[in-house]
């Protein structure tokens, strides 16, 4: 039942409040992406523990996302989405004043989580206050405003950091979260809907558990061993949690999660579709400042140059695809962006010691207009399939899946990275710094195949998504 109606806004007032947060909270995950050589220098720390600034902020975001549908209900999304940006701002001064590595990462930890409520709350404001004739739009320019953002990072995180330190990655968060804040308050209107929900303890602690034991097996999987009892025991107590959690929603009247829209076929296979962009967008903005900088000897202001023009076309194309998504439908779309997005990761497998500039800046080009022509229809294909009433449910669990999918891969990179480095070196004899930079470089071309091979195996996916979706054609066309 409802108990208090949004009231009647500018749409165009909604999306300037909604773009804000959400530019926001996205421009974090990857601007720190080209400073992660810097953290490594001036922390004294290895890639291994530094990876966390990445992994542990994703991992936060997923965790969070199974209880967002409660406080949504009990504080209403409004409220909800203007503490989120607080919190955000208030974690990204704490991050200015991290005194080591392991401060630092737990702050970023308390921003993932702030974060993670920031992205799939102003997915469920538009579904709940952007009338239906118009949310198709409006999830388009949603989607654009997650895209520029991670497009945008690695550029501006690269000039912040080579003119001011990186302290100025977190700094920028400020002035941005205090203008958020205003815009959310001054043009979202207050509603709550109430849905009757509780929050399932049980079940929350269970999703908790499980996602955290896996990352932390995976990204300590190098230096525990794959086979030692603690990457094994960690591994087995997380699958063990996930699994009861995932028989627990199936079972309580009021589950964190509604597992049963996994039963849709179409959704779920969109939702696979969009982790495997995921994976594809993260693996590269890891990769390539590694890459730049200790293989080219670039510094972050150069690497965010070299990919600025992938981030311009990204964006171009982010916005291109919004105007032209009702005329082709998601298929089309998504097809050709995943035949770009595995032709330039395979490309990038092929980077040597000496690879020339345009090459890198060709083929991080032609991936971000893959993943730009992909990943809003996958989005809009997944919602299209779902009714109207469980859209916060789908979304939530879209973001659960995707963000721990997301910090999975980043931990599974960063092992396959650091373990294959090793190794490279023992097979080449040597030790010296010529060696080392060899076999970091061919470790890289290591995890570009593995990359590639992962965009192949969701591309038949996208022919499954093919027939149009029968539950409902609010969010475009299913086709």
């Amino acid at each position: 039942m409802t108990q208090e109606k949004p009231a009647s806004v500018s749409f165009w007032s909604i999306i300037f409040a909604i773009f804000f947060g959400n530019f926001m909270a996205t421009l974090s995950t990857t601007s720190i992406n080209v400073a992660l050589p810097v953290f490594m220098d001036d922390f004294g720390a290895s890639l291994n523990t530094v990876q966390w600034l990445m992994s542990g902020f994703m991992l936060a975001t997923g965790v969070i996302a199974p209880i967002i549908g409660f406080l949504g209900d009990r504080l209403s999304y409004k409220r909800l989405y203007v503490y989120a940006l607080g919190g955000f701002t208030v974690a990204s001064l704490l991050c200015i004043f991290a005194w080591n590595i392991h401060s630092l990462i737990v702050f970023r930890i308390i921003q993932g989580i702030f974060s993670g409520i920031i992205m799939p709350t102003t997915m469920t404001i538009i579904y709940q206050v952007i009338p239906k004739e118009k949310q198709a739009s409006a999830i388009s320019l949603w989607s654009v405003s997650a895209m520029l953002a991670p497009a945008f990072g690695p550029t501006i995180g690269g000039w912040l950091t080579e003119s001011y330190g990186w302290h100025a990655l977190f700094l920028m968060n400020v002035p941005i979260g205090v203008m958020a804040l205003f815009a959310a308050q001054r043009f979202i209107p207050f509603y709550r809907l109430s849905k009757g929900l509780s929050l399932e303890v049980v079940g929350f602690i269970s999703v908790i558990v499980g996602t955290s034991s896996l990352l932390i097996s995976f990204s300590q999987s190098h230096d525990w061993g794959w086979t030692s009892w603690k990457t094994l025991s960690l591994m087995g107590v997380g699958v063990l949690f996930i699994g009861y959690f995932v028989l627990r929603s199936r079972r309580v009247a009021a589950p964190l999660l509604n597992m049963t829209l996994l039963q849709n076929a179409r959704y779920t296979y969109s939702l696979i579709l969009n982790c495997a962009i995921t994976i594809s967008l993260y693996a590269g903005t890891f990769l390539i400042p590694i890459y730049m900088q200790k293989i080219q000897n670039a510094n972050t202001l150069h690497t965010g140059l070299v990919m600025l023009p992938g981030t311009l076309a990204m964006a171009l194309i982010s916005m291109v695809v919004g105007k032209i998504y009702h005329k082709v439908g998601p298929f089309r779309l998504i097809l050709f962006g995943c035949l770009l997005m595995g032709i330039s990761t395979w490309a990038l497998s092929r980077l040597d010691l000496v690879s020339a500039t345009w090459f890198i800046v060709l083929w991080i080009a032609i991936r971000y207009i893959g993943i730009a022509m992909s990943n809003m229809p996958v989005t809009n294909s997944a919602m299209s399939a779902v009714p109207s009433e469980l859209s916060g449910q789908a979304s939530a669990l879209m973001n659960w899946i995707r963000q721990g999918t997301a910090a999975l891969s980043v931990s599974i990179f960063s092992t396959v990275l650091s373990s294959r480095t090793v190794s490279h070196l023992s097979d080449l004899g040597a030790k010296d710094s010529k060696a080392s930079a060899l076999a970091l470089t061919l470790s890289i071309q290591d995890v570009f195949i593995i990359g590639t091979v992962l965009v192949v195996l969701a591309i038949p996916l996208t022919f499954l998504i093919r027939k149009p979706a029968g539950a409902r054609g609010t969010v475009g066309k299913a086709a």
